[in-house]
């Protein structure tokens, strides 16, 4: 008689926090490892396969199997995002050229407003489309009011949506399907956008971009480590973690403070200043941008960016574990309706990148800045280059600011065209 005479994948849901953090460790280090291998093979396979998209992809596919047990994802996503996340935006905000930065020139805030226009009239459009071709869809007005969702956190961010649930009276089951919409949708375009960015010279020559700003900007950082760079020592180490985790510390708590504060004004909830996280985000990183004008900026001698990019690494890893490829059989009409609305922002997109001849990196940000917002734009910079993470900040809180008012004209325009 076998030993094992039936195999339950069941048993197999791994539900232990430490050995699920461990499986997505293990995962960032063997495609690193395997990425930095010289065979053919190897280079040929990321050359299709960027390393980053695999960080993401592999924890999303186990997730969709069913490895992980509930609530694991979120729990090891919620490590990051509250810690790991902020550490990574001050040290690579540190050691940022602040002026080179803001010499990137007016392409790149013309693309970010591009994007969240783009958004605005692709969720009418699509939703036009979507009763055409089957109107029995539309017979309420519930999905409107629940694209609202949508409109808000493609625009915006979470506490944009969560504004829009509010504003339109969104269901709660409702607003779980519209929750899955936005999250599927979003980190497709994601896992597109950081596959492209391989390729990003081809592209380039494509939308007859004039990338020099970009180049200076990375020529000045990588010149500035090579002049400056020196062996970490023990007490580097324990100074750079020192300092980092009490200004992100300090950050939560400030954030929290200022939130509370515009807590009981309705305007100031639609408009995400009463979200704790946008004012941690936007203390983080003023932080970095004065400490890059002080000696501290000297930490990056010692690899603050190379670090604050493994922190990175760690929250795409993290993002991975709650994406369920699983949902997109059930929900397949909803779904194929946000895959419309995004795949018209793209369009728009590239139409104006080619006009104007913006870098597709401005492009990349932009977009990213609107669909994924604070947490993921950076992630977007740093598959370009480290140096460039400032900017997805940038454009990631400007993100939140416009949030709410563009996913209220968004909706209102898709309320007219279904009604």
């Amino acid at each position: 008689m076998p030993i094992v005479s039936h195999l339950d994948i069941a048993e197999l849901k791994v539900d232990s926090l430490p050995l699920a953090f461990g499986i997505i460790m293990a995962i960032i280090g063997v495609v690193f490892y395997t990425q930095g291998l010289p065979g053919k093979f190897w280079r040929r396979f990321y050359a299709v396969l960027p390393g980053i998209v695999l960080c993401c992809f592999i924890p999303a596919t186990l997730n969709s199997l069913g490895v992980f047990a509930d609530g694991i994802g979120s729990q090891i996503y919620g490590f990051t995002a509250t810690y790991l996340l902020p550490a990574s935006l001050l040290l690579m905000t540190l050691s940022m050229d602040v002026p080179k930065i803001l010499g990137l020139g007016w392409k790149a805030i013309a693309m970010f407003v591009a994007a969240s226009v783009a958004i605005v009239i692709s969720g009418p459009i699509s939703l036009g489309l979507a009763k055409w071709v089957s109107p029995e869809m539309f017979t309420d007005d519930t999905l409107w009011r629940g694209f609202s969702a949508v409109a808000g956190s493609w625009v915006g961010g979470a506490a944009n949506q969560a504004a829009m649930k509010e504003l339109f009276g969104v269901s709660d089951d409702l607003f779980g399907m519209m929750i899955l919409v936005d999250t599927t949708n979003a980190s497709l375009w994601l896992l597109a956008i950081l596959v492209m960015a391989k390729h990003s010279d081809k592209i380039d020559r494509f939308l007859k971009a004039d990338t020099s700003s970009i180049d200076e900007v990375i020529k000045a950082v990588e010149s500035y480590e090579r002049d400056h760079a020196r062996p970490a020592t023990l007490n580097d180490l324990m100074v750079m973690f020192g300092l980092c985790f009490a200004m992100v510390g300090l950050a939560h708590f400030a954030g929290g403070q200022i939130a509370g504060f515009f807590a009981p004004y309705d305007w100031a909830v639609q408009y995400s200043f009463a979200s704790s996280f946008f004012w941690m985000v936007v203390i983080i990183t003023l932080i970095g941008v004065v400490f890059s004008f002080t000696k501290i900026r000297r930490l990056d001698h010692v690899g603050a960016s190379k670090i604050g990019t493994v922190f990175i690494f760690i929250l795409i890893a993290a993002i991975g574990m709650q994406i369920n490829l699983a949902g997109i059989v059930s929900q397949w009409r909803l779904l194929l309706i946000g895959l419309v609305w995004m795949s018209i922002h793209v369009v728009i997109i590239f139409i104006v990148a080619r006009i104007i001849r913006a870098p597709f990196f401005f492009l990349a940000v932009g977009s990213n800045a609107n669909t994924g917002g604070a947490s993921s734009a950076p992630i977007v910079a740093t598959a370009f280059h480290p140096s460039l993470a400032p900017v997805g900040v940038f454009l990631g809180i400007l993100g939140y600011a416009m949030g709410t008012i563009g996913g209220y004209i968004s909706t209102q325009l898709m309320r007219l065209v279904v009604t």
